[in-house]
């Protein structure tokens, strides 16, 4: 058995080559949820998704997130309608009081559907509906999303990281704004002063997500801070990854990222942006892999390939390179 955390881009692209090294049956994968937002009134949990829509051979790979050939009829008549009487088509979020009140899994990132900053797809959209329906009927986030990935038949046990909200939340000299309004509605371009997991010192992971923690895990090359971090802020989950094997794949070579805000929110938060500072955010981990062109030397044990993942064969690559980590650090 082997677990998997994930967040943005970096893991689920490991994943499709994972099968080159893990059986699909043996695989658990634990989710961020510090990027969900409830908009217009259901939840959208984006790292979940990318996981169940890659299981189900449904994600858009060009994107990395959504449907593939999906239609998005909806959102685009939703931003229709905010034009058409100048509402425009950024983020709204609800008032102050509104961010804590209805359903708890969606506290602190509430907006409004109101020109729908976000690009929902129609059968995107559906995910979403489903998903909050099976909340308001009294399911657990892991239930709802058990049941969804029964739905697309995903080859492996997906579990979101907690049935506890966890936002993540910017600070910038603009003011507090969601990861979703940094980084969908503004590019990532605000400069960042600090990383806050809003509701991450009372959530707690659960019994699935602890016993999945007890397995030797392996961290794709996501984020550390907003891919990764949110996980860490939960009570016990840093102290489990302790008690187990953790391999972690650099999303650097040395001080150049492969992709996404990573640097920008490394440096806010006190870590050197580079694979070094990357193994300082994880002192858990028992051993990393790196690029055969970074020449960072860590004091834990290393194995070096090429760890740009541009496709499934380069995927696998990677892929048996934590095995053969996972198998001398065991």
């Amino acid at each position: 058995m082997v677990t998997f955390l994930s967040g943005g881009t970096g893991t689920p692209k490991l994943l499709t080559g994972a099968e080159a090294s893990f059986e699909p049956e043996e695989m658990t994968v634990v989710a961020n949820t510090g990027d969900d937002v409830m908009l217009g009134g259901f939840l959208v949990c984006p790292d979940v998704d990318t996981v169940l829509f890659l299981g189900g051979d449904a994600l858009d790979r060009e994107t990395w997130w959504g449907i593939a050939d999906d239609t998005a009829k909806t959102h685009d008549r939703l931003q229709e309608l905010a034009e058409a009487v100048d509402l425009g088509t950024g983020p709204r979020y609800l008032d102050e009081a509104a961010q804590t009140a209805g359903r708890d899994i969606a506290a602190w990132r509430r907006f409004s559907s109101v020109g729908e900053f976000m690009y929902i797809g129609d059968r995107d959209r559906a995910v979403h509906l489903t998903r909050t329906g099976l909340l308001d009927e009294g399911h657990s986030l892991t239930e709802a999303t058990e049941i969804l990935a029964e739905a697309y038949d995903i080859p492996w046990t997906l579990l979101p990281m907690s049935d506890d909200p966890v936002a993540s939340l910017i600070e910038t000299p603009d003011g507090t704004m969601h990861f979703q309004e940094f980084w969908v509605a503004r590019n990532g371009e605000p400069a960042v002063e600090s990383v806050d997991f809003r509701g991450g010192e009372s959530a707690t992971p659960t019994t699935a997500v602890f016993d999945a923690l007890a397995e030797p895990v392996v961290i794709g090359p996501s984020n550390p801070v907003t891919s990764i971090g949110p996980m860490l802020a939960l009570d016990g989950f840093e102290d489990a990854l302790e008690s187990t094997t953790v391999v972690a794949v650099s999303p650097f070579v040395e001080d150049e990222v492969f992709s996404g805000p990573a640097a920008k929110l490394m440096d806010a938060q006190g870590y050197e942006p580079s694979t070094a500072g990357m193994a300082a955010a994880y002192p858990f981990a028992d051993g990393f892999v790196l690029d055969t062109d970074d020449g960072t030397t860590l004091s834990r044990p290393t194995v070096r390939t090429d760890t740009e993942i541009a496709g499934e064969s380069d995927a696998a690559r990677v892929s048996r390179a934590v095995r053969a980590l996972l198998d001398e650090l065991q």
